[in-house]
């Protein structure tokens, strides 16, 4: 059995992932700590900005608001969320994260079980990238 020591880990240690919209920061994961039940962090999204939509087909996504206007959308309906609020996500609801305010939210999230592999845990549905604008992607017509 491994056993790992306790570990404080600052949100400035971690890198930002911006691959999928706003700024994603895993702090408490297997490997910074150790965990093996699960990983939580802290997702940074700016006025405008989005995470783009997806679903875990392992895990359950717990998040809690603790700055901004966010508003989710789960299976395409959309919830509003505010500070000091929490939302259980189930395996398998498609979800997108929006910022609807004109402040930075912050949002911590967590997500458990660990998928089998890092690579099977998260299934994007949607196109994104850092710069996404809020709101459901632009239909692209093919170009001939």
């Amino acid at each position: 059995m491994t056993t790992h020591r306790p570990r404080i880990v600052d949100l400035s240690e971690t890198k930002p992932n911006r691959r999928r919209g706003g700024d994603l920061r895993a702090m408490l994961t297997p490997t910074a700590v150790g965990a093996t039940s699960g990983f939580m962090g802290m997702a940074l999204v700016q006025p405008g900005e989005r995470i783009g939509e997806h679903y875990h087909p392992y895990s359950e996504e717990f998040v809690y608001v603790v700055n901004g206007a966010l508003e989710v959308d789960l299976d395409g309906e959309p919830h509003p969320m505010r500070p000091d609020q929490g939302l259980l996500i189930p395996k398998y609801v498609r979800h997108r994260f929006r910022n609807v305010g004109d402040e930075e939210v912050r949002m911590v999230f967590h997500l458990g079980p660990l998928a089998p592999r890092p690579d099977l845990g998260h299934v994007d549905t949607e196109e994104t990238d850092g710069d996404a604008p809020s709101g459901p992607p632009e239909r692209k017509e093919p170009v001939s």
